[in-house]
């Protein structure tokens, strides 16, 4: 049968790997799994109790598609909180992970033909669902001089005016952050040019010493997109929320009417409570703080010395272009002969990604001292470099 066009996409080869990596799991391999953002914890302890409590209550339905009242409480409670901003609930969106928002938001803000720029090396699925809603991305390269942060210089140097920007802080896959007169200056350029801007906030919480703002501190006219899958290590429980622009709140709501009826009632009871989790939150975040550490003195010693710097999230992106300039073949080795599973830059970056690699660093802080040993004597092996070469 002949398939669509639109739908003719690059694979996520994160999940690719995952699923090889797993084969070698099933076969009696021994791997450490840093090829996925999969915060190792699990929810805080106040969400499972209220999903236990639920299952054993009345049957579930639907819930209204915007999400429940209860949980839209909690998020703008959040944003008071973390953020001193009043959010009215009708601006909240609760989708099935922030996946479920980028798609609300490509279609409540772009017709197709849209231009939307995005930094590149950047999160995979932008580019992909954008190309599938027939919207042009419009590709910003970036590098170690700005931080691999998109910039005013960058969008002023574009030969088309652009519809629309994404922006990450902190971004995935360089963990890298705009500080926050940069991400104002983003956003007051966009508004000032009509550019609508989407601020992908779904690691915040996860930063080491820069501070995060969100977007809405500067301006209510970005879009911005948050989860619960980091912050609160509730990866397969698919909660995401967004919050949308006044003006474009209801247009929001019909499409996730329509996409998706309501979003799980479970998990959106389990969300709820998630909030009362702070505090094991924080103990993840030190843990990540921990294994930053272990992976910032050590893998200089075994000749990956060539990182971003690791301002917030949970991943490492590393140069590996003196060894190789071909990020899936790297990627392979490392995984069949040194036993560790991490992801060719190619999903990032169409451009430059064949010679970078990024490693989640969510794990135990043991995987992480045991990836330098394993990567010391792989590296010595196979390039000659590491801490006794």
């Amino acid at each position: 049968m002949p398939v669509s066009r639109r739908s003719q996409i690059p694979p996520f080869h994160a999940l690719e790997v995952l699923a090889e990596a797993n084969a070698l799991e099933a076969a009696g391999r021994h791997i450490i799994h840093m090829e996925v953002g999969q915060p190792s914890t699990g929810a805080p302890a106040p969400a499972i109790r209220a999903a236990r409590a639920a299952l054993d209550g009345p049957a579930f339905g639907y819930t209204e598609g915007a999400g429940q009242p209860a949980l839209r409480r909690r998020i703008a409670a959040h944003y008071r909180s973390w953020y001193g901003l009043e959010i009215p609930i009708e601006r909240i969106l609760i989708t099935h992970g922030a996946s479920g928002c980028f798609t609300i938001a490509f279609l409540a803000a772009f017709d197709a033909g849209a231009r939307v720029a995005m930094a590149e090396p950047g999160y995979t699925s932008y580019r992909n669902v954008l190309k599938a809603l027939d919207i042009e991305v419009v590709s910003i390269e970036t590098g170690p001089e700005s931080r691999f942060q998109p910039t005013i210089a960058h969008l002023e140097a574009l030969d088309k005016p652009i519809d629309g920007l994404i922006v990450a802080s902190p971004s995935n896959p360089t963990s890298t952050t705009l500080k926050p007169e940069e991400l104002e200056a983003l956003v007051r350029y966009c508004e000032a040019k009509g550019i609508t801007l989407i601020s992908d906030e779904i690691y915040h919480g996860l930063t080491y010493g820069r501070p995060t703002r969100s977007a809405l501190n500067f301006s209510q006219a970005p879009i911005v997109v948050n989860s619960f899958s980091k912050y609160f290590a509730m990866t397969g429980w698919r909660m995401g929320w967004m919050i949308l622009p006044e003006d474009m709140a209801r247009t929001g709501e019909k499409l996730a009417q329509n996409f998706f009826l309501s979003p799980s009632a479970v998990a959106q009871i389990a969300a709820t409570a998630a909030f009362d989790g702070y505090d094991e939150a924080e103990i993840a975040v030190k843990r990540y703080a921990e294994n930053r550490r272990v992976l910032l003195e050590g893998l200089p010693k075994v000749g990956l010395g060539r990182i971003a710097p690791i301002d917030g999230a949970f991943y490492v992106w590393a140069d590996i272009s003196d060894y190789s300039t071909d990020s899936i073949d790297f990627c392979r080795r490392m995984l069949h002969e040194a036993g560790i599973a991490a992801t060719p830059g190619v999903d990032f970056d169409p451009f430059k990604g064949h010679h970078y690699l990024r490693m989640a660093f969510a794990g135990s802080t043991e995987d992480m001292v045991q990836v330098v040993d394993r990567l010391d004597g792989w590296m010595r092996r196979s390039f000659g470099v590491g801490k006794v070469a």
